[in-house]
């Protein structure tokens, strides 16, 4: 089996997916510093339509998802009258790939006050 990467984002204010919210992928250089790889929007059910990286185009290093959590609570009508700055603006996780045939699945449960996440399945 090839190896993928896949995200899921839930919005736990509101209990339900975080529908809209736009996210990055960054690669990681040696020197620390960054390359993208894309950006992607997710869809209703909180996820992207189709893995972000995969077969050959998911190589052992590390990476980053930077996921725009301020602009996507910025436009909820629940929490658009919260605080500027926000708390929870910009989420960036930072992560290893050791295997190139696994699945590595980074869901991010997120607020305007908390965030948290873990590998998936």
């Amino acid at each position: 089996m090839n190896g993928r990467l896949t995200t899921h984002v839930l919005d736990i204010a509101t209990g339900r997916p975080a529908a809209g919210m736009a996210l990055t992928l960054e690669r990681v250089n040696e020197k620390g510093g960054t390359e993208a790889l894309g950006r992607w929007t997710t869809n209703a059910d909180g996820r992207c339509d189709a893995p972000l990286l995969q077969g050959d185009a998911l190589i052992e290093g590390q990476y980053q998802l930077c996921f725009a959590a301020g602009d996507y609570f910025r436009a909820q009508a629940a929490t658009a009258d919260l605080a500027e700055p926000r708390f929870v603006d910009v989420v960036v996780l930072r992560f290893g790939i050791a295997d190139a045939l696994a699945h590595y699945h980074v869901p991010l449960l997120v607020s305007p006050w908390a965030y948290s996440t873990y590998r998936g399945s």
